[in-house]
């Protein structure tokens, strides 16, 4: 059915405030650590003619992009994901993969993502082929998440954005990433409903929404 999906730029001074409140009544995310944050870091897969940028610039109502993405320096756990965006709902798949099959992604052989039991894989490979796509940007950035119970709600906070396009260095946690954007993000995602406390203290009614994008940001610094 897909997820209701809505961002905001905020500030840090709305930032500190809402870390307070959703403490109170949210949990934090799974993968934070004693903070309450963790790093995110993603690889994305663009063509040579900026498909997945061009989408999302142009507003386009049906587009995807494939990514793969780790935590907090730990490459024991990848996930390859592939995010979909259909008339305002957005959906998200997943693998795991193996440092060994990044490590072949990395170096241009495709092959092992071949692998006929993991459909998303396939899917990769079929659209390297067909598509031409290949991994273009590192994006890095820290998040701050809360979940909630009624209507599946999670609520990230996303700061100090940085980017590289040396994409050999992605599984390296030290590899050098340059700051890509300033703005702190607050992601919203829901299923059918986004139930009136979160709303309440989110204070949607009073801030404009964004279509940030981490990736776009990232290439066009």
């Amino acid at each position: 059915m897909g997820r209701h999906e809505l961002k905001f730029c905020i500030n840090r001074s709305d930032c500190i405030q809402l870390r307070t409140r959703l403490r109170v009544i949210a949990k934090p995310d799974v993968h934070a650590r004693p903070d309450g944050s963790y790093i995110v870091r993603s690889l994305y897969f663009d063509n040579y003619s900026d498909k997945v940028v061009v989408e999302k610039l142009s507003g386009e109502s049906k587009r995807e992009k494939f990514r793969i993405r780790y935590y907090n320096g730990d490459i024991s756990f990848i996930r390859l994901e592939k995010k979909s965006k259909s008339n305002k709902l957005t959906n998200k798949e997943s693998a795991i993969i193996t440092p060994e099959q990044c490590r072949e992604i990395l170096a241009g052989n495709y092959a092992c993502l071949k692998v006929l039991n993991v459909p998303l894989m396939m899917e990769l490979y079929t659209k390297i082929r067909t598509q031409n796509l290949r991994p273009r940007n590192i994006v890095d950035y820290n998040r701050e998440a809360y979940t909630y119970g009624a209507g599946n709600v999670r609520i990230a906070l996303d700061s100090c954005i940085k980017t590289s396009n040396s994409v050999s260095g992605f599984l390296n946690p030290d590899s050098v990433t340059v700051p890509a954007a300033g703005a702190i993000i607050m992601e919203i995602k829901f299923d059918g409903f986004l139930p009136d406390v979160i709303r309440d203290l989110v204070q949607t009614d009073r801030r404009n929404q964004t279509e940030f994008s981490k990736y776009v940001v990232a290439r066009l610094v």
